[in-house]
């Protein structure tokens, strides 16, 4: 934030062809990735298309977005991706290669995939080149996935700015950190429905004190394999599979991770004829299928459904 105005303020003020990132972080930007590593529709749809609720498109493809205690800004141009990195604890070059999963190991997850026999994902591959899954904390994920019930991308934001903005530390520039599950567990169900989660408060208070009573369960939980670690999260009020999932590949690393939601199920029974199926069907082709890296290629598949559900959206509009 530039001191005392918001960066919506600033936008609006300098206009959307003026601005570009304060002139205090221009000498510290740095190259990350090699060139052409990643489209830049790959990685508007890593940052935005809704594994991480923590970033915000500042225009003139330059991103902004909260990782633990770091502010990171990142920009594309001619094919390279750069970052730059403020904050408390600022990130290391190391720590946002990991997060991005900018090494070798993706080309080879990609690899793996089952594309070359199978049409539809290599139709998503193909134009969503690059796409990542992020590897983000674990309890920042479990938060943003416990509300995600029944919301909307912009929506989880919201809740999400909500409770960082309350109790979260200010890391300037309007974003703030993750406030900690011992921080959410003072919070009551009223405070917590003041805050518009709704019915989703319970579940917020519920995981907030059972954690909190079980000091460095989700590390255990984390180091688990997937289907140990999948049924001890489902012990937890509110989360059901898909929750699990999402959590576990986002912020845990198990890549054999499959969330089934509406765009998942669109596209397992349109284009993999499994209309009539239950989930726990899907859920074991997804395993034999895709393979070890399952996770990717889920991801691949919902970005391209969703694509194209918004484009049939639009052209009824």
């Amino acid at each position: 934030m530039i001191r005392g105005f918001r960066w919506d303020q600033v936008r609006a003020f300098c206009g959307p062809n003026k601005l570009g990132l304060p002139n205090v972080m221009t000498a510290c930007w740095e190259s990350i990735g090699s060139p052409d590593s990643i489209s830049l529709l790959g990685l508007e749809e890593s940052l935005l298309g809704g594994q991480s609720f923590s970033w915000s498109c500042l225009g003139d493809e330059k991103w902004v977005g909260v990782i633990r205690r770091s502010v990171v800004h990142l920009r594309w141009e001619n094919g390279q991706l750069y970052w730059c990195a403020s904050g408390p604890v600022p990130l290391s070059k190391k720590e946002i290669e990991d997060y991005l999963w900018l090494d070798d190991s993706y080309r080879e997850a990609v690899d793996a995939l089952p594309w070359r026999s199978d049409q539809s994902l290599d139709q998503a591959i193909k134009k969503f080149s690059g796409l990542r899954v992020l590897r983000q904390p674990i309890d920042e994920t479990l938060l943003v996935f416990l509300l995600s019930s029944a919301k909307s991308i912009p929506q989880i934001k919201q809740l999400r700015h909500r409770i960082h903005l309350n109790f979260g530390e200010d890391l300037g520039e309007g974003l703030f950190a993750f406030p900690g599950w011992e921080r959410l567990s003072k919070l009551s169900e009223t405070e917590a429905r003041k805050l518009g989660m709704g019915y989703r408060a319970k579940y917020l208070v519920g995981v907030a004190q059972f954690i909190c009573q079980r000091q460095g369960w989700l590390e255990e939980v984390s180091g688990l394999k997937y289907k140990e670690a999948r049924s001890c999260l489902m012990e937890l009020p509110g989360v059901g599979p898909k929750v699990a999932d999402c959590v576990l590949l986002f912020g845990a690393g198990k890549s054999q991770a499959f969330p089934i939601d509406t765009w998942i199920l669109q596209a397992l029974e349109r284009q993999y004829g499994m209309k009539g199926w239950t989930m726990q069907q899907m859920q074991e082709f997804a395993g034999i299928h895709f393979g070890q890296h399952a996770g990717l290629a889920q991801q691949f598949l919902f970005s391209f459904q969703r694509s194209v559900g918004q484009t049939k959206s639009a052209k009824k509009e």
